[in-house]
C-alpha cells in the first residue's frame, strides 16, 4: 500500500511524535467546533456489507453488532417481489438496519445480455422488480452486463488466507473458449445494453430507484467470444449517453475492478470518484484491494493490495458521496464460513477507522 507523504515528511524531520500531539490537539479543537461529521449522518458514507436474501436472524444480529446500519442484499428470482422484500425490510428493521440496494439475478442473464429470444419476458420481471424497490424506498439496483465473463483462473492463499487469482496469460491459453455458437462484438452488445436500459430506466424513473452500473471483472475487452463494454472510462460515458444523461443512471464503481486495469481505465479510482461524484453520478462502492494491475493480479483485505484505500475514502468524503461502501470479495480466512463473520468483521472496522479519519480530515 502506499505510505502517507506527510506521515513519511514527519517521520524524516522527526517530528512524528510532535505532528501526533499537535494534530491531536487540532482534532480536539475541530471536534469541538462541530466540524467533524458522524459517521451516522445521513450525508455520509453509509458502511454496509453484502447478504443474501436467505439472511438469519443471528446474521442480522450480527450486522447490528458491528454497527451497520445498511445492507446490499442478493436475491434469488423467487425472493425478487414485493412480499419477499417486504418482509425482510421489517426483519432488518428489527435490528435497526435498512436496505440500501438490492440485485435482481435476471441483470446477468445471458438472454437479455445476447439479445436472444425471451429476453422481454425478463425485462418485465426486471421492471416489476425496480416498481417493487419504489413502492419499499429501497433507493438503489445495482446490476452488471458481462454475460461472458470468467472472474478468476485459479485461488491462492495470500498471507495465508485464500483469494481469488486472475492471470490473463493462463486464461488465454488454457481457459478461454467460445461459450456461446458464434462470436458477439462490442457494437452488437452496445445494441444489447441499449435494448435493456431504454426499457428499464424508465420505470426506474417512475420508481425513483437509481440504477448503479458495475464495471466489467476483469477488465478485459473480449472473454469467451464476447465483447465487454465497461473496462475503462469510455464504457462509462457511452452508458451514460445513451441514459440521456439521466440522475437516476449511475456508477457502481468497484474500487478493486477499476485497480485491476491499471494505467489503461481511461481515469484512474480517484479521477472516476471525482467525475461521477461530481455529478451526483455515484451510487455505491465496492471497497476491495488487490495486489497489482493485469495480466496478473490477486484480490486481498483492503489494507493489504497496492490501492491506496485511505485515499480512495477522503476522495469519497471529498466529492460528498454518502452512497453505500460494502467490502466486496472478501478473502476466506481459516473456520470462516456463510456469511465470513471474521473477514467481514476485520474489512468493516478497517474501513470504519478510515472513515472516521476522513471525517476529521475532510469535515
Amino acid at each position: 500500500m502506499t505510505k502517507s507523504p506527510r506521515r513519511e515528511f514527519l517521520k524524516q524531520a522527526g517530528l512524528l511524535g510532535a505532528g501526533l500531539v499537535l494534530g491531536s490537539a487540532a482534532l480536539s479543537a475541530e471536534k469541538a467546533a462541530g466540524k467533524t461529521i458522524d459517521e451516522y449522518d445521513p450525508a455520509n458514507v453509509k458502511l454496509a456489507r453484502r447478504v443474501p436474501g436467505s439472511l438469519s436472524d443471528d446474521d442480522m444480529k450480527f450486522l447490528q453488532q458491528l454497527g451497520l446500519r445498511w445492507v446490499r442484499v442478493d436475491l434469488t428470482r423467487q425472493q425478487a417481489n414485493l412480499a419477499f422484500l417486504t418482509e425482510l425490510q421489517k426483519r432488518f428493521a428489527r435490528h435497526d438496519i435498512r436496505i440500501y440496494s438490492t440485485v435482481h439475478p435476471v441483470q446477468g442473464s445471458i438472454k437479455i445480455g445476447l439479445g436472444l429470444q425471451g429476453r422481454d419476458a425478463e425485462i418485465a420481471e426486471y421492471q416489476q422488480f425496480l416498481q417493487s424497490l419504489g413502492r419499499l424506498k429501497i433507493p438503489v439496483a445495482g446490476y452488471a452486463f458481462h454475460p461472458g465473463n470468467t472472474y478468476s483462473t485459479s485461488r491462492i492463499e495470500h498471507r495465508g488466507y485464500s483469494v481469488r487469482l486472475f492471470d490473463l496469460d493462463v486464461f488465454r491459453k488454457k481457459i478461454e473458449k467460445r461459450r456461446f455458437d458464434r462470436e458477439y462484438s462490442a457494437d452488437e452488445m452496445w445494441d444489447h445494453y441499449e435494448y435493456f436500459i431504454q426499457r428499464v430506466l424508465p420505470v426506474a424513473e417512475d420508481s425513483d430507484v437509481r440504477m448503479a452500473l458495475h464495471p466489467d471483472d476483469p477488465p478485459v475487452a473480449m472473454m469467451n467470444g464476447v465483447a465487454k463494454l465497461f473496462t475503462h472510462y469510455d464504457g462509462y460515458r457511452r452508458a451514460d449517453e445513451i441514459a440521456n444523461h439521466s440522475p437516476n443512471w449511475g456508477v457502481l464503481l468497484c474500487i478493486g475492478t477499476w485497480s485491476e486495469g491499471g494505467d489503461k481505465m481511461g481515469k484512474d479510482v480517484f479521477e472516476m470518484i471525482r467525475h461521477f461524484g461530481s455529478k451526483k453520478k455515484l451510487f455505491a462502492i465496492h471497497f476491495r484491494n488487490v495486489s497489482g494491475p493485469l495480466p496478473r493480479f490477486y484480490e486481498t483485505f483492503p489494507d493489504d493490495g497496492y490501492q491506496d484505500m485511505a485515499r480512495v475514502m477522503n476522495t469519497l468524503r471529498e466529492v460528498g458521496f454518502n452512497g453505500s461502501a460494502i467490502p466486496d470479495h472478501i478473502p476466506r480466512m481459516i473456520n470462516d464460513t456463510g456469511l465470513q463473520q471474521s473477514g467481514a468483521a476485520y474489512c468493516i472496522a478497517y474501513m470504519r477507522a478510515l472513515l472516521k479519519q476522513a471525517n476529521r480530515e475532510v469535515g
